[in-house]
């Protein structure tokens, strides 16, 4: 398994539990906000790492959007559950470079 898609499962996993309504604002609310700047760097790093290997960068761009206006209360909440689904969804497609016979 690629590095990205790792670093796909684990961010989508984190979007997820931050996008569970009361506890993903438990979480964001008692560390002041630091969860949604760690999450905005953990996206940039699987950003670059997924466009090095050429795989979907979709998810991540989401995530860093996120990131940036999830203090927003219900427009979070739905960003986190939209990103970690597209996450998600990207980490769950073979790479094209596994599928192929050398």
């Amino acid at each position: 398994m690629s590095s990205s898609k790792v670093l796909k499962w684990v961010t989508g996993g984190l979007e997820a539990i931050l996008g569970i309504p009361i506890l993903g604002a438990t979480i964001v609310l008692s560390f002041l906000w630091i969860p949604l700047f760690v999450m905005l760097i953990l996206h940039i790093i699987t950003l670059v790492i997924t466009n090095k290997e050429g795989g979907s960068t979709t998810g991540s761009i989401l995530g860093i959007v996120t990131s940036c206006i999830a203090w927003i209360p219900f427009v979070g909440m739905i960003m986190h559950i939209l990103t970690a689904i597209f996450l998600m969804i990207d980490a769950s497609k073979s790479d094209s470079k596994e599928n192929q016979f050398v």
